[in-house]
């Protein structure tokens, strides 16, 4: 199950709702915790949940016993939004590698907005961005997860410091491709000295547009960037192949993201971006993966495994209850024994 963003965590906490929403999943090889975001800064939309107080990781703790007592397995995705924020969530100015807006606007409790031009990050404050990273995977530990994710993925702050379109800093974490990779780097090394790499994974969107995002190379950055990943022994590679239906770009000559990732990446690879049931059996049948992540399919399907043993039809998934609300689109999707 990919991790999917559903706004139902009020006052950023998780609680009894998403415990359900959570637990009637447990049928999935794994779950990828919706994005959770790593410090307050690190917030990009209304009702997202964060792991970096107390509170918050009590409420994870609700979250991960219910998909334990169903026999399931959680990761916690940890996240920062970096510039894909907005003063009326966190209260300060959005934060990135430079100071480029994406140019685009943002669901805000006040409706939509435009996105003001981010603060660029300072080399301290980057040193604490790595440390809120920490923080949070020991949070993840108290909260009871199985492992965690780092998203790298989808124009949030990781993404943004890989690609040359927002990362136009001079110093160590800018200019070549390493410097552009340092960050991510850093950031998944500090989480494994907690959890070890083998209960780490990364997300990594190569070739994405979404948010904005360009890069002068996608092939050469994300090359470069999975096969230093390649190096720690992770649990797994997780490539996404498109971004909100946005096709990737510039991957065209290697085959596309997870056609890069096989090339250049020895360890386990999960892709995702709009599989269904045959498109996933071939993927991993065929070698080009070792797993298939599955979002919307999970949203409105919460036995989709069974549905996809048994050949059976999938519910539709209602987009105007995908962000924010109650249990309305989000815990009364009908298995299949109900239906």
């Amino acid at each position: 199950m990919a991790p999917m963003t559903r706004s139902r965590a009020p006052e950023q906490v998780p609680g009894d709702l998403n415990a359900t929403y959570y637990a009637q999943r447990a049928g999935a090889g794994l779950i990828i915790s919706e994005g959770t975001q790593v410090s307050a800064l690190g917030a990009g939309y209304p009702w997202t949940p964060g792991i970096h107080t107390d509170e918050q990781a009590a409420g994870w703790r609700t979250v991960t016993d219910a998909v334990h007592a169903a026999d399931g397995l959680i990761f916690a995705q940890l996240w920062h939004v970096g510039r894909m924020g907005h003063p009326t969530v966190h209260g300060g100015t959005p934060v990135a590698p430079s100071a480029i807006a994406p140019g685009e606007e943002i669901f805000t409790s006040e409706g939509m907005q435009p996105i003001p031009t981010p603060h660029e990050l300072t080399l301290d404050e980057i040193a604490g961005v790595i440390e809120d990273f920490r923080h949070a995977a020991r949070q993840a530990q108290a909260a009871g997860f199985d492992g965690l994710e780092v998203h790298g993925a989808n124009g949030y702050l990781l993404d943004q410091f890989l690609q040359t379109g927002s990362n136009e800093r001079t110093d160590g974490y800018g200019g070549s491709v390493a410097g552009r990779a340092r960050l991510l780097l850093e950031v998944t090394e500090a989480v494994a000295e907690t959890w070890g790499a083998d209960r780490v994974g990364v997300r990594l969107s190569p070739g994405g547009t979404f948010s904005g995002m360009s890069d002068d190379d996608p092939a050469e950055t994300f090359s470069y960037a999975m096969k230093s990943l390649d190096a720690y022994g992770l649990a797994y590679l997780h490539v996404v192949e498109t971004s909100q239906t946005l096709p990737p770009v510039g991957l065209d000559d290697v085959g596309g993201p997870t056609a890069l990732a096989r090339s250049v990446y020895s360890g386990t690879i999960i892709t995702a971006g709009e599989y269904d049931r045959d498109s996933a059996e071939r993927a991993v049948t065929e070698n080009r993966a070792d797993l298939v992540a599955f979002a919307r399919q999970y949203l409105a399907n919460p036995d989709l495994p069974e549905r996809f043993r048994v050949g059976a039809e999938l519910n539709d998934g209602d987009q105007a209850t995908f962000y924010g609300g109650g249990a309305e689109g989000y815990t009364d999707y009908p298995t299949l024994d109900a239906s």
